[in-house]
């Protein structure tokens, strides 16, 4: 087995053993008390208080590499060089006399975009999830890692001494390429970290990377799908029909797309074996299950939030039907823009032309629920960057210049689809039928709405088809779905400034991408 000198990062070990097998990890697992088995054979884990991404914890130090070059501000909160060198060395001497367990792999299905990647962990539970999710290489390939995650999930910090917000911290440094993640046990915070560094390195190769899924169809057409939580994005690109790329981060090349991680992870919350036969079949050996309830018997209750809503598992992709491996996909000819507007005033579905598409992309607009946090009795309205605010190091303007360039060498088509409500706001109207939509998409990746006849929406600007295969004509005008005209107005001319409003925060957009979204007269 080949071992890892760990020497270079500051550790006395120098021949620790990567890239362990996951019979043998799930047995170290279990004989440290990390985790338990389930019936179906997955190693079930509790994070503690920690069960999901924490980000007033998220750092980047502030040094040569990330100065002139991160956009600093809440997402990206700058962290000083000299106390993380303190930091990491406190890390390193906490980890030196504990039993360390090394992964090398690769983040990127695409060989020439790839990045070779290492995680070093006291915990062999986070040694089999990254196993999962990134991309590992025959055990006779050995690598360089060019950057290394160093996880201490039972490392304290002190706020008051080491310049941290709590006693948990993830903090890059793009200098000495090495990310700490101290004081979670949240698996997602190692993954997102990668995903992280992935949106800081490609833009300078004009790879864009993106928060997507993305599938493909038998003859080779690709489609990505952007949106937020809630929106439908793992459903909708979960097609029998088609084959799946991934499911939440890819790059785009000249190449065309690509897969960064090797694995998927997935929302366990309320699973149904009926309903997502892929995720449910997924949870077997080998699968790393985080803060879902589990009996005796090691029988679970996928509907029981004791722990968290945020119930996860982590397997690898190889482990669906009809995953394409190696995840690399032809350059997309269709992408669509999913969001679950609570307000009822969006299109159905409508298409974008470039400077549009743009726009949206930069929005990444959603509305949040009332009910599903405190104090939240009305719709929200939600935007987040190229809907993947927390990982963007870089100005929003670089990735939609690379998005607007993408979109018209490859004469995509994208569509705007409102998986929300219609006839009125959330409470008052109805959420669009799930079939309904699932033909919108269809129809769309497909190309059957290229020579259909559209009509201008004025106050969204954007263009509405006036039919769709397998979807009512009079589904498609959101305004014709309302009672009282003078209220959609309304509340539709609110959520254009709402839009408005947002754009006018990116200061590096032109003016094209600007004047591109929602009008009011």
């Amino acid at each position: 087995m080949k071992t890892a000198d760990l020497s270079y990062l500051g550790f006395g070990q120098t021949a620790v053993p990567i890239n362990i097998n996951k019979i043998r990890l799930i047995e170290e697992a279990i004989h440290n008390k990390e985790g338990r088995l389930t019936d179906t054979g997955a190693l079930s884990v509790n994070t503690g208080k920690y069960t999901g991404r924490s980000p007033e914890d998220r750092f980047i130090v502030d040094n040569a590499a990330s100065h002139d070059i991160v956009e600093w501000g809440e997402v990206n909160k700058p962290f000083d060089q000299d106390k993380f060198d303190k930091l990491y060395k406190k890390v390193i001497d906490y980890l030196n006399p504990k039993h360390l367990y090394v992964y090398d792999g690769f983040a990127g299905a695409d060989r020439v975009y790839r990045m070779p990647l290492r995680v070093v962990t006291d915990k062999a539970y986070q040694n089999l999830f990254v196993n999962n999710l990134f991309i590992t290489p025959p055990m006779n390939q050995g690598i360089h890692p060019e950057f290394t995650v160093i996880a201490a999930p039972f490392f304290k910090c002190v706020p008051e001494v080491d310049g941290t917000n709590s006693e948990a911290a993830v903090i890059i440094d793009f200098d000495k390429r090495v990310v700490l993640v101290v004081g979670t046990q949240y698996c997602g915070e190692i993954k997102k970290s990668i995903f992280s560094i992935m949106n800081y390195r490609l833009p300078r190769y004009n790879v864009l990377p993106m928060h997507c899924s993305a599938n493909m169809s038998d003859d080779g057409r690709t489609a990505l799908f952007f949106g937020l939580s809630g929106t439908g994005k793992t459903t909708l690109s979960a097609d029998p029909n088609r084959r799946l790329i991934g499911d939440d981060e890819h790059g785009w090349s000249e190449n065309g797309v690509f897969n960064f991680e090797g694995g998927c992870y997935a929302k366990c919350i309320n699973l149904k074996r009926e309903l997502e036969p892929e995720i449910w079949d997924a949870i077997k050996t080998g699968a790393v299950v985080e803060n879902v309830v589990y009996d005796e018997e090691g029988h679970a209750d996928f509907d029981d939030t004791t722990f968290t809503e945020n119930t996860r598992v982590g397997y690898p992709l190889n482990y669906i039907s009809n995953a394409v491996i190696p995840s690399v996909g032809n350059n997309p000819d269709t992408i669509i823009f999913l969001t679950a507007d609570a307000f009822g005033v969006l299109p159905p579905i409508s298409k974008l032309e470039k400077n549009q598409a743009m726009f949206h992309f930069v929005s990444g607009y959603t509305s949040k629920l009332a009910g599903t946090e405190r104090g939240v009795t009305e719709p929200e309205t939600t935007f987040s960057t190229c809907f993947g605010a927390p990982f963007l190091p870089l100005p929003a303007g670089q990735y939609a210049d690379l998005l607007g360039k993408k979109i018209e060498e490859n004469d995509c088509d994208v569509y705007l689809v409102n998986t929300g409500w219609i006839g009125g706001k959330y409470g008052t109207g109805e959420r669009i039928k799930l079939p309904y939509t699932r033909a919108m998409v269809n129809a769309a990746v497909n190309g059957k709405l290229k020579d259909v006849k559209y009509v201008h929406d004025d106050i969204f600007n954007v263009d509405v088809p006036t039919s769709c295969p397998g979807v009512p004509s009079e589904i498609l005008n959101a305004r014709e779905q309302w009672k009282d005209k003078d209220e959609y107005d309304k509340t539709a001319k609110e959520l254009a400034q709402a839009f408005i409003d947002n754009i006018q925060k990116y200061d590096n957009l032109s003016e094209e991408i600007k004047s591109a979204g929602p009008t009011i007269d």
